[in-house]
């Protein structure tokens, strides 16, 4: 088990994380899987353009993760255990056609844009995934 960082600016999505995090069978999953219960939403963020940062998204990616199975209609998606600031957390990776590979997706106990007060913009947000 080895372990990848990632640094990144605070972004405001579209929602759609918070939806996917507010699904009742997605929560379930999170609980029974992670061991938490996540806050309603996801921290957004948008890598910077280091220069393996394709590669090492690319290496999470193809990682064997923690299956979310989905409901009809839905896709999957993969979780990592993570920390962020010394806090518990995930990155979610959905499993979406043409999903951005310069974003992360971070779940949480809790409110991470508040416990981390990071505003949308604040520069150098690091990430350390469990692979």
């Amino acid at each position: 088990m080895g372990q990848i960082s990632f640094r990144g600016k605070v972004f405001s999505g579209k929602g759609e994380g918070k939806h996917f995090v507010e699904l009742p069978w997605v929560r379930a999953q999170i609980e029974q899987k992670l061991g938490f219960r996540p806050y309603f939403g996801t921290l957004n963020l948008h890598l910077f353009e280091e220069e393996d940062v394709l590669k090492r998204k690319r290496l999470l990616e193809s990682a064997l993760g923690i299956c979310v199975e989905p409901e009809t209609g839905y896709f999957s998606g993969t979780l990592f255990r993570a920390t962020i600031l010394g806090v518990e957390a995930a990155v979610v990776i959905p499993q979406v056609p043409n999903y951005p590979v310069d974003v992360l997706e971070v779940i949480a106990p809790v409110y991470l844009r508040g416990k981390l007060e990071k505003g949308k913009g604040d520069l150098a947000v690091v990430v350390t995934v469990t692979v």
